[in-house]
């Protein structure tokens, strides 16, 4: 099995939406653009992997959403190099109907309460409900390393919860540990790096918003191994 030596996950650059949230009123979140910091953060982005990969080839899976679309396009990629895929499982969460504006803090106040793994927008997901597309994908993802001429690269150009639980999915993280994870800033990334025993590590942590409550300790048991 040709396992990639690294998993960069990106997220896309400032969209109208991280800007002004008032434009879900008028474009849907699919259609929504990067803003000019938007645009400048992705071409970093792509300074940074262009120096990570070399002359190294990759394997690509975009997100259909626009601002992701336009993310991949201004990372300035090697096409030769690259062989890139649209991938509809790593989407955003799927929100529902956000033309009502105070309806959507209504929801949002409650997901705070219950739980954002939880909780399911009206019409729209759960954290849980993406991470089994996640986890769908994870698994096609893990079958294509069987090519023998997989690629050392595989870049995920993706959205910050979606980054979460892609990682939550493969490292095992629980619930309580996303809970208190935060999302990655636009234009950041994370990367997945193959280690010697041939398990993979997080180049860098997420960020805490608070420390989590171990599900295991209060039933006197230890944790599973994680990956």
């Amino acid at each position: 099995m040709a396992q990639p030596r690294r998993i960069v996950l990106l997220r896309h650059g400032e969209s109208q939406g991280n800007y002004d949230d008032s434009v879900y009123e008028r474009v849907p979140d699919h259609a929504l653009e990067l803003t000019e910091r938007g645009r400048r953060q992705a071409v970093d982005a792509g300074a940074r992997l262009r120096a990570v990969f070399g002359d190294e080839g990759v394997s690509a899976y975009v997100s259909p959403y626009r601002r992701t679309l336009q993310t991949f396009q201004l990372l300035g990629l090697d096409p030769t190099l690259v062989r890139v895929r649209e991938e509809p499982r790593l989407r955003e969460q799927d929100w529902g109907n956000w033309q009502d504006r105070e309806d959507v803090r209504r929801q949002k106040r409650a997901r705070d309460a219950y739980g954002h793994f939880f909780y399911r927008f009206a019409q729209g997901e759960s954290g849980a409900d993406v991470y089994d597309r996640v986890g769908a994908f994870l698994e096609s993802l893990w079958r294509s390393f069987e090519s023998p001429d997989h690629p050392p690269n595989v870049l995920l150009v993706t959205h910050g919860l979606t980054m979460r639980l892609f990682c939550m999915r493969w490292l095992h993280w629980s619930v309580a540990e996303f809970e208190s994870l935060s999302n990655p800033g636009n234009g950041e990334t994370r990367e997945l790096r193959l280690g010697r025993n041939g398990r993979y590590h997080l180049d860098r942590p997420f960020e805490h918003w608070h420390t989590p409550e171990l599900p295991f300790e209060s039933a006197g048991t230890r944790p599973p191994n994680r990956r």
